[in-house]
């Protein structure tokens, strides 16, 4: 399957507003609302890359998953058929509050949904930050990166490699506690030269995410955002610090979802995945990024 980026994630919330302020006085992005009440996140030339939807409960719903045109999504849909994988195709109402030709919907074994699409609708209106970003780095390589529960993780991670097509980046055993087993954690990637755009863990997560990530093009934006968090009093989940494996310079906050967001810069990207050599790595960063801030 020929998965291109992470298009989008759909979130939902039962305070639009706090999403609101929280994209355009934290995160630096654009925001308009949906016919349904809910709200869109611009951070680029796209109308959309998060598209907040109503309800009670706050979590992560969706991620959506780019194909790059009608002959990549009926291949697809002919995956999952031969792959005797369940899928719905989605009506006309759910394509257009995502704003795409068609799109198929797959949950894996771990209960996440993955929605494939393909054409995007673009009114090619440009980007321009209510916080002064000059620009987020997207482009071919999508949104960012999402980091999904897998408390059936063999399952789900033969799912993402034999039927939608993800490859493996590298891979940390993290230990809860020094007595306790390892806890895994892939990093996967797409038809991009981004480090990873998916990743799974080996644990529950009531949110529906453990966190997305959004990249910026210079530290001084990861800075300022930094301030912006503190400022609005927004929860950190983790301090600044640098990772090992992708080499992103990054910070962690509180969504108003319930689940993480890592603002970084400088993230690792791979031109040539054929002489990439995936690795087991001992420590999640060079320095820095202290999670427990997160649990107090």
């Amino acid at each position: 399957m020929d998965i291109r980026a992470l298009g989008y994630f759909v979130a939902q919330t039962d305070n639009t507003q706090e999403w609101k302020d929280y994209a355009e006085q934290v995160l630096g992005m654009m925001t308009s609302p949906t016919d349904e009440g809910g709200l869109y996140i611009k951070m680029d030339e796209r109308p959309f890359r998060m598209l907040i939807v109503p309800g009670n409960e706050k979590r992560y719903l969706a991620s959506g998953w780019e194909l790059s045109n009608q002959g990549a999504f009926n291949d697809a849909k002919q995956t999952l058929k031969d792959k005797n994988v369940s899928f719905e195709e989605a009506d006309q109402a759910t394509c257009q509050l995502r704003g795409v030709q068609a799109m198929l919907v797959v949950n894996d074994p771990s209960g996440n949904r993955h929605e494939l699409y393909w054409g995007h609708v673009s009114d090619c209106q440009p980007f321009v930050s209510p916080q002064g970003v000059p620009n987020f780095v997207t482009g071919d390589m999508g949104l960012g990166h999402t980091v999904l529960p897998a408390p059936n993780f063999d399952e789900t991670y033969q799912f993402l490699q034999d039927v939608l097509g993800f490859e493996l980046s590298d891979l940390f055993n993290f230990k809860p506690a020094p007595d306790a087993p390892p806890v895994r954690i892939y990093f996967l990637h797409c038809a991009n030269a981004r480090h990873h755009s998916l990743a799974i863990a080996e644990f529950p997560v009531p949110s529906g995410c453990v966190h997305a990530m959004v990249e910026v093009e210079s530290m001084t934006e990861v800075g300022r955002a930094h301030d912006r968090q503190q400022q609005q009093g927004v929860d950190l989940s983790a301090t600044l610090g640098q990772h090992l494996n992708d080499k992103m310079i990054s910070f962690y906050m509180k969504t108003p979802s319930g689940f993480d967001l890592e603002y970084g810069y400088d993230g690792l990207q791979v031109d040539n995945w054929e002489e990439h050599c995936a690795f087991e790595f001992s420590r999640v960063s060079l320095w820095g990024h202290d999670f427990s801030v997160g649990q107090k």
